[in-house]
């Protein structure tokens, strides 16, 4: 967004301008200041507190809800959207350009807090949380939440479609709608912000006053410090892992990319196996890191132009070895260390480094196997030609219940036809002259390069 497309602008100013008009006041409809401002103060307090370096939160901007959400079941729509306005404008933006940016996240702001107020005021929410009937407040804040959500998502899907070129639809037909996917991931925050939000204004009406609201903060303070350090934990692990990819890269030009793309399609196995998604990350994290061990391997071995003397096949064939003894130490990876150590064992016994069998391979390796050779038959690099996914599913099938397990390879094919599958070139443009090994079957490749 550094450097907006003239429909962009445009796109930003027209929300602007929407937004100005939703602050303007009925005639002859009061605003409550104290209100107003109170509620102002304590969202650009919040949003003040989430940049700060004891919460550092990982997803800035939008960080309160609750407040908001709170403002939108107690004000009228032009006052709640005021609500929005300070915090949006006054707080910093990291990147260019400044002023659009706060433009753009304050018009934003507005516009969703003056829907969600107005749909809320029509369900009758406002009359529920003054008699404090809960259910008919939960009803009409449900509304309201999803309006919010709605708003957000579609203003968002138009300014990435604007700058970014991210289509509302995906590109096959019959593509799940990427942003109907945008406004479900939304929803079930937004809807714990809602009720923190409602709990607000239950209280702001209760005899305690607003004292007695402003409290509902507290754990919802506590909750999001304790999400931010999740994520910044989780951060530190994503950076050890680029870390050692970007390692094995350099020592190794023609994988360049290979890591990432089999970390990919251990994912989409994991998936169509119908893993949690705490295991499919795991099984992301085996197959990106599955050939690090390549750095305690001899470079001139690694990017030799001919046959490996069997001397040579011997010392590639520790790469699996040296790679678990790199990362045993990594409690985050759980079974992707196994998969580290074991992803070159063959159903059949014939593979190694211990010549494992069926059910003696852990269903992780096993995972990352056929991943690993799917990506290595359909990548293009220096010595061999990339082949067809056709072929190389067909060459998976072929070689299912000897080298490969069966329900992987299954797997593969199917999440592969749903979601298709887009190689990419991995050798460095430099070596492109180098004399080509003839295209063989991926089970006679040696073990480090295929």
């Amino acid at each position: 967004m550094e450097v907006l497309p003239a429909r962009a602008r445009a796109y930003v100013a027209c929300v602007t301008a929407a937004a100005l008009i939703c602050l303007l006041p009925p005639p002859g409809a009061p605003t409550p200041w104290r209100a107003v401002a109170l509620l102002a103060a304590v969202y650009a307090g919040c949003e003040r507190l989430a940049r700060s370096r004891l919460v550092a939160a990982p997803h800035p901007g939008g960080t309160f809800h609750p407040v908001l959400l709170a403002a939108a079941f107690l004000l009228p729509p032009s006052a709640a959207a005021l609500v929005a306005l300070p915090g949006a404008l006054l707080l910093s933006v990291e990147r260019r350009p400044y002023l659009t940016r706060r433009l753009w996240r304050g018009g934003q702001l507005v516009l969703a807090v003056w829907a969600a107020s107005r749909v809320h005021l029509a369900a009758g929410g406002r009359d529920a949380v003054t008699d404090c009937d809960v259910p008919g407040a939960l009803a009409a804040a449900g509304a309201a939440v999803a309006v919010f959500c709605l708003v957000l998502t579609l203003l968002d899907g138009g300014i990435l479609a604007l700058t970014a070129g991210v289509p509302p639809r995906g590109g096959r037909a019959g593509a799940p709608d990427a942003w109907w996917r945008l406004f479900l991931r939304s929803l079930v925050p937004l809807t714990v912000h809602g009720l923190a939000g409602l709990m607000m204004a239950l209280l702001w009406r209760s005899p305690y006053g607003p004292v007695a609201a402003l409290l509902v903060l507290l754990p919802m303070g506590v909750s999001w410090w304790a999400f931010a350090q999740y994520h910044r934990e989780r951060a530190a692990h994503q950076a050890t892992i680029r870390a050692l990819v970007q390692a094995v890269d350099i020592k190794d030009g023609y994988t360049r990319g290979h890591s990432e793309r089999v970390g990919r399609a251990s994912m989409m196995i994991a998936r169509e196996l119908g893993m949690d998604d705490e295991r499919v990350e795991v099984l992301r994290f085996a197959g990106i890191l599955h050939d690090v061990g390549k750095l305690g391997v001899p470079t001139r071995l690694l990017t030799k132009n001919g046959p490996l003397t069997p001397e040579e096949r011997r010392v590639i064939e520790l790469h699996p070895e040296y790679g678990h003894e790199m990362v045993r130490g990594i409690s985050f990876l759980g079974e992707a260390r196994a998969a580290v150590l074991h992803h070159h064992e063959r159903l059949d016994g014939s593979g190694y480094p211990y010549g494992l069998a069926g059910g003696q391979i852990p269903e992780s390796a096993r995972v990352v196997a056929v991943a690993d050779a799917f990506d290595a038959m359909t990548s293009t690099r220096s010595y061999s030609r990339a082949r067809p996914v056709p072929v190389a599913l067909e060459e998976l099938r072929r070689c299912a219940g000897t080298h490969f397990d069966p329900r992987m390879v299954g797997a593969l094919v199917r999440a592969i036809g749903r979601a298709g599958w887009h190689p990419a070139v991995t050798a460095d443009d430099v070596r492109s002259t180098a004399a080509p090994e003839p295209a063989a079957p991926v089970t006679d490749r040696p073990g480090a390069r295929r």
